[in-house]
């Protein structure tokens, strides 16, 4: 369910290709032609405004209004150039051509058995954060301590000063969850990159071909969630969670408007090459999906569009076949279903389809694909409220059965941002209870 071995990578937008497949640069958009002007423009309004030496108060608060004016209507420019080069990645197909795309390359598996529930509860929380959202779950390889680790945002609330990246790790030997611990705080993070962090969010880890820990999180500066920045972090030390570390790599560069509004949420999918696809979105203003490519030392290679709609984000990918993947996606539209797209050629490029008849209200999902090919779904199988979180199984990716209720309660309550593991022959479940803590379940999957 990964890039077929001895292909090369497909043609990925942005940068011309070097001998040995990398980027000539890391930008994932060329500089248009009219981008220039603009910039020029707006540089010459920003710098060339007299000011003079014996100016009145008024007069000097008016000159710096001006520029302010004048920088910020060069950045949006800038922003819009950079939104229109991204919405040419990938053109819409007629919705008739997509289904019988879809259909024509569907694979068909069994449907799984039962599942069966070996253990569940809430997992530690370090001392003093009332809050807990947006968990993920890392299957570790089987000659490591733990089975699984997870890696969440913890705090007073969500955005709060105090928010760190929290983890903690299912230890094999003891059948146990040990104690969480911060592994990332804003302050330490904002040091290393040069500028501050106001807030931390979403983390989202992988293992590279050398075993290491990747971890990626949103980070922002000014503004909200639609100013955030995605931030790739490699372990530094430490073979268990007690003495686990990271150093940051790099701002991913997304785009020309300092990298931001873009956001990270589901779990990467694993190519043959060692490789791996990181879904993500952007969110100011429009909502698109993107899928970046890094090779297998965790090197970021480029992007490529999912997505021509303007109201999907958080992408989770599923595969179907070596060069067939689905991307299932979270829909803000009032009357919203959970929204698909696909590739047939390995990523090389995306067509939408036509949405599932599953109802997504303005909520994450998360996919998985099983060793013997089946698929499952988390998600809120709601119109409206996240007060309920289904399993749903399918041996298409399109048709979709619910196997199994993982939370219920009445409305107004939150059970949201699920998130999937396999590890030691079961199915590791996770999700946001209530934004107070983070809730897990073991389930064995019975065979069809």
């Amino acid at each position: 369910m990964a890039w077929p071995y001895g292909q090369p990578p497909p043609r990925l937008s942005g940068c011309p290709a070097r001998s040995g497949g990398t980027r000539a640069c890391g930008l994932p958009i060329k500089i248009s032609p009219c981008a220039l002007p603009v910039l020029v423009a707006g540089l010459r309004c920003f710098y060339s405004l007299p000011v003079m030496p014996q100016a009145t108060a008024p007069a000097l608060k008016r000159s710096h209004v001006l520029r302010w004016l004048s920088g910020l209507a060069g950045a949006v420019a800038l922003l819009a150039l950079d939104t229109l080069q991204h919405q040419r990645l990938t053109p819409a197909p007629p919705a008739a051509q997509a289904a019988q795309a879809v259909q024509a390359a569907q694979a068909s598996f069994p449907l799984v058995g039962p599942l069966r529930l070996l253990a569940s509860g809430a997992l530690p929380m370090p001392p003093n954060t009332p809050s807990a959202h947006a968990s993920s779950l890392l299957a570790m390889p089987g000659g490591h301590a733990a089975a699984v680790m997870a890696f969440w945002f913890a705090g007073a609330r969500e955005s709060a000063p105090d928010v760190q990246i929290a983890a903690s790790q299912f230890d094999r030997a003891s059948g146990r969850w040990s104690p969480a611990r911060f592994v990332l705080d804003r302050h330490d993070l904002g040091a290393a990159l040069g500028f501050a962090v106001r807030r931390l969010g979403n983390p989202v880890a992988w293992l590279d071909s050398q075993g290491r820990i990747n971890l990626f999180v949103v980070a922002t500066g000014l503004g909200g969630w639609a100013a955030s920045r995605i931030v790739h972090l490699r372990q530094r030390s430490g073979s268990d969670l007690a003495q686990l570390s990271f150093a940051p790599v790099q701002v991913l560069p997304l785009g020309w408007f300092w990298n931001t509004s873009f956001l990270v949420r589901n779990a990467p999918l694993p190519l043959a090459d060692g490789g791996m696809l990181l879904p993500v979105h952007f969110e100011l203003g429009i909502k698109y999906p993107m899928a970046l490519r890094f090779d297998g030392q965790g090197r970021y290679l480029g992007p490529q569009r999912i997505s021509a709609r303007r109201h999907v984000l958080q992408p989770a990918l599923l595969p179907l076949g070596p060069a067939h993947w689905l991307a299932l996606m979270r829909d803000q539209r009032p009357e919203g279903r959970i929204v698909l797209a696909q590739t047939l050629d390995g990523g090389r490029s995306w067509q939408d389809a036509p949405d599932l008849a599953l109802p997504n209200p303005d909520a994450a999902v998360a996919v998985l694909a099983l060793p013997t090919g089946q698929q499952l779904l988390a998600h809120n199988p709601l119109q409206r409220g996240r007060h309920g979180l289904a399993l749903s199984q399918a041996s298409d990716g399109q048709h979709w059965t619910q196997a199994l209720v993982l939370a219920q309660s009445t409305p107004g309550a939150e059970f949201s941002y699920p998130a999937l593991a396999w590890a030691d022959e079961s199915l590791w479940v996770s999700y946001t209870d209530q934004r107070r803590q983070i809730a897990w379940q073991r389930l064995a999957v019975a065979a069809p």
